[in-house]
Formats: structure tokens, C-alpha cells, sequence
């Protein structure tokens, strides 16, 4: 089995992977300065290569895309090593991730929605489905702060990977509809973007829910 057939046929379980290490790595790795500045680079690189399953043997128009999308993600934590995490890179960081993360999602979603039956990639699909909404809503909310401080109460600003893992921590309680308080929105804009956030996260794991029960009606179905 060569590399590219073992990334398409694992391809969900190995994007649960990078998704969940590009979420939640900060945890075993407390220097906030060396994951910014070492492991943040290598993290998006991992995200790309994770992410070539699901784009594989698809059209050539969504495989550019996807291959511009990656290139892109890939470059920038590079050049802010560079030139420092200013207001205007971070901002674009922000949205050029937030498109990346989006584009997977729909099309992961894609894969939900067919006729089928529940299998192992189904399983591992809906999960991934879960942590790009994550990432998303991170990303656009991090964009957001960035053009305007002001715009949330409680984000540590000691450091970008401080500022990223304070939005992955408040976009994972807003779609899981914990709410703890420490970390608040301060404007009229994002205390709506907050509200569609969590109606998203309730909408997708509804929509979730019915998938999985008519795949798993159908196949009852023709084994009848």
C-alpha cells in the first residue's frame, strides 16, 4: 500500500487526528512561545497531509482549491515566524484558516448526507464534522479579535498560541452549550456571532442525529 492509498482509505480516522492534535496539542506542550514558534508551522503542514484523503479522487476544481487553501495555511505560520504576528497577519491567518477549515467541512458533509448505511468512515466523519465546527467558529471568532480588542472579555494576549487556545476553549463551550463565563463577548456583533455559533453546533448534531437514523433505517431495510 503506498502513502497516498493508505491517506484515502484511513482518511477520516487520520483527519479525527490531525484535527484533534491541531486543537488540543497545547495540552502536553505548556511553552506557549516554542508552540507558536516550532510546532505551529509543522501542525499545519500535518492538517494538509491529514486532509488529503477526503479531497482525493474528487474534481480537479475542489482539488486546486483544497491544494491553494493548503499552500496557503501552510506558508503563513511561516512568514509571521518572520516578520512577527502583526494585526494584518494575524487577520488573515485567521480567515485564510477559517476558509480551509469551511471548504473541508462542506465537504465532509457531502459524504454524510449520501445514501448509505453507518460504517466505520460515517462514524469518524460525523466526529470530524464536530472539530471543524470547532476550528471554524475558533477562526472567524479569532479574526474578529484581532480587528477589534475590544470585541471579547477574558482572551490572554501574552501570545497568538495564548489567543488561538482561548478561542478553542470558548468555541468548544459555546457548541457544546456549556457556558462556563469567563470568557465573554463585549459587542452587539459578536454576542449575535456567538448565538449563530451555538444554533450551528444544536443544527448539526439534529441534522447528525437524523443521518445516522435513516442510514441506519436503510440498511435495515435491505437486510429485510
Amino acid at each position: 500500500m503506498t502513502v497516498k492509498q493508505f491517506l484515502y482509505q484511513y482518511k477520516y480516522e487520520i483527519l479525527i487526528l490531525g484535527l484533534f492534535q491541531h486543537l488540543f496539542m497545547a495540552v502536553i506542550l505548556p511553552n506557549l512561545p516554542i508552540y507558536t514558534a516550532v510546532y505551529w508551522p509543522i501542525n499545519m503542514f500535518i492538517l494538509g497531509l491529514a486532509s488529503y484523503g477526503v479531497f482525493h479522487e474528487k474534481s480537479k476544481i475542489r482539488q486546486r482549491i483544497w491544494q491553494l487553501l493548503v499552500l496557503v495555511i501552510c506558508i503563513e505560520p511561516l512568514s509571521a515566524s518572520f516578520i512577527g504576528p502583526s494585526k494584518g497577519t494575524m487577520i488573515l491567518l485567521s480567515l485564510s484558516y477559517a476558509a480551509f477549515f469551511a471548504f473541508v467541512f462542506f465537504e465532509l458533509m457531502k459524504f454524510l448526507i449520501r445514501p448509505g448505511y453507518i460504517n466505520q468512515d460515517i462514524i469518524f466523519a460525523s466526529a470530524c464534522g464536530y472539530l471543524l465546527l470547532i476550528e471554524v467558529a475558533t477562526f472567524l471568532q479569532q479574526c474578529i479579535f484581532y480587528l477589534d480588542p475590544n470585541a471579547y472579555k477574558g482572551i490572554d494576549t501574552s501570545d497568538p498560541a495564548a489567543v488561538y487556545i482561548d478561542f478553542v476553549y470558548f468555541s468548544s463551550i459555546i457548541i457544546t452549550s456549556i457556558g462556563f463565563g469567563d470568557i465573554l463577548p463585549n459587542v452587539y456583533y459578536t454576542k449575535l456571532l456567538v448565538s449563530i455559533i451555538g444554533i450551528a453546533g444544536q443544527f448539526y448534531a439534529v441534522v447528525l442525529v437524523g443521518i445516522l437514523i435513516s442510514k441506519f433505517t436503510a440498511h435495515s431495510n435491505r437486510g429485510a
